[in-house]
């Protein structure tokens, strides 16, 4: 089913305790798509870059079947552009440098080919940039997957609070539920944020795994323990990604679906981190990732008896 994906494609520069890198490709949207892309070949991507970005890099969108006719390049203007350094444990970073650049004026455009998709994914943005997306749409997903960060919850609260009871799921991290809520229970703050509109809510807790809640029931999957993380940069996004193409894929968005959907997430995000930038999400094989995706089945099997 057709998945329309809007949020950030951009350059990163990354220092982490295993190296650094110059400027790199990165950003929301190419994360979520390229991680999308091994489950759904019906992904259409809207962003902004400006003619700095370079063709070979949108070549390799279009090679995993990712549609760039949302992808505005404007002459003349620089591409998004975020630095930062990773501290020795991966979980915390410094911000070096944030250029906005052609995303400070971002007017996003849904093509009249995707203005009826089954899925959307609205990548960290702008709340009011992510209501302009549904704005634009002829008719309302299947499924709406909203992304936000701490950022906007300081900056533009009451936009988010609109934003929040449009969309059906919300994915953000522990420490950014603990805001928006102000309880430091994820459970209750589980509760809290449910009650702001969304059906169900995704914590992200990087090495220590992911939880999904709707109203009556909780799911926990645990992050692969893996030797080494390279870069964690873009890791929340794959998840992303690889959760609602998996949903689009098999066309189901029940709560047990959803639950699948938070391991083939897990499975991407995993991918993700062994190296720099997207450099790992690419040209992966189907049995790499069927092989991902069992170990983390292996990892969580276990027969038990109460008798």
């Amino acid at each position: 089913m057709s998945l329309l994906v809007v949020g950030t494609v951009a350059f990163d520069a990354i220092e982490t305790p295993f190296g650094k890198t110059d400027k790199i490709i990165g950003g929301a949207a190419t994360y979520i798509s390229l991680a999308a892309s091994y489950f759904n070949k019906e992904i259409t991507l809207v962003s902004v870059v400006g003619d700095d970005f370079p063709s070979s890099s949108i070549d390799m969108l279009q090679k995993h079947g990712i549609s760039t006719e949302g992808l505005q390049v404007k002459a003349g203007e620089k591409s998004f552009f975020w630095s930062g350094r990773y501290h020795a444990d991966m979980n915390t970073r410094d911000t070096l440098a944030t250029e906005l650049n052609v995303l400070a004026n971002f007017d996003p455009v849904v093509p009249d080919s995707i203005k009826e998709p089954d899925f959307l994914m609205l990548g960290n943005l702008m709340p009011s940039i992510q209501q302009k997306v549904m704005a634009q749409l002829k008719k309302r997903p299947k499924l709406v997957v909203l992304d936000t960060m701490n950022f906007w919850m300081d900056t533009a609260m009451d936009d988010l609070h609109k934003t929040l009871g449009m969309v059906d799921v919300l994915t953000i991290n522990d420490a950014e539920a603990r805001q928006l809520s102000g309880e430091y229970s994820l459970v209750k703050a589980a509760q809290k944020i449910l009650a702001m509109g969304p059906k169900v809510l995704i914590i992200k807790k990087g090495e220590h795994g992911a939880l999904l809640f709707n109203k009556e029931q909780v799911f926990f999957a645990p992050a692969l323990p893996l030797e080494d993380v390279f870069d964690p940069t873009g890791a929340g996004d794959s998840f992303a990604g690889g959760f609602i193409g998996y949903l689009a894929e098999t066309k189901d968005i029940s709560f047990d679906n959803m639950k699948r959907a938070i391991i083939f997430g897990s499975a991407m995000a995993s991918f993700c981190v062994e190296k720099f930038g997207v450099e790992r999400l690419v040209g992966l094989t189907q049995e790499q990732v069927d092989e991902r995706v069992q170990e983390f089945v292996d990892l969580v099997q276990f027969d038990i008896s109460l008798v």
